[in-house]
């Protein structure tokens, strides 16, 4: 298995939308990644919390590989994680992803003793900042 990694979507409504759903099944199909795992967590607008795993939610029954089933590796405690970080009235979709893309590297390097230690996954808005940042001190 190649480099994995939990991520956070969120929505600005309480149900995942038709629209939404195309969206993450695309991420299944374009290859460069495999969905381990996904669980569905909402945050009702009364501030309650309920989760459901992808396959109970009707646009979502895709987003898990063709012909196989999510493995129940996010839990409880990711759900709960995962609501701190919505609004009352919003939804999240926890996904486990495998990269796809890094399998090769990570074999060339078992085949020389190495492995994929770590790695830190940094939102784009952060990059965007930097790079305005830079741009400014060299005054492009």
């Amino acid at each position: 298995m190649g480099p994995a990694e939990l991520i956070v979507l969120t929505f600005p409504q309480e149900a995942i939308t038709a629209e939404s759903a195309r969206a993450l099944a695309a991420l299944r199909t374009a290859g460069d990644i495999r969905v381990v795992d996904a669980l569905v967590v909402t945050r009702r607008a009364d501030g309650t919390v309920e989760y459901a795993e992808v396959g109970e939610v009707e646009h979502l029954q895709g987003v898990v590989a063709a012909g196989g089933h999510e493995l129940p590796l996010i839990g409880p405690a990711d759900a709960q994680e995962a609501a701190a970080l919505l609004a009352p009235g919003s939804v999240a979709v926890v996904v486990l992803i495998e990269h796809l893309w890094a399998q090769s590297a990570a074999a060339a390097l078992g085949a020389v003793g190495g492995r994929i230690a770590s790695g830190v996954r940094i939102p784009p808005e952060r990059i965007e900042e930097a790079v305005r940042a830079a741009r400014a001190r060299s005054g492009r």
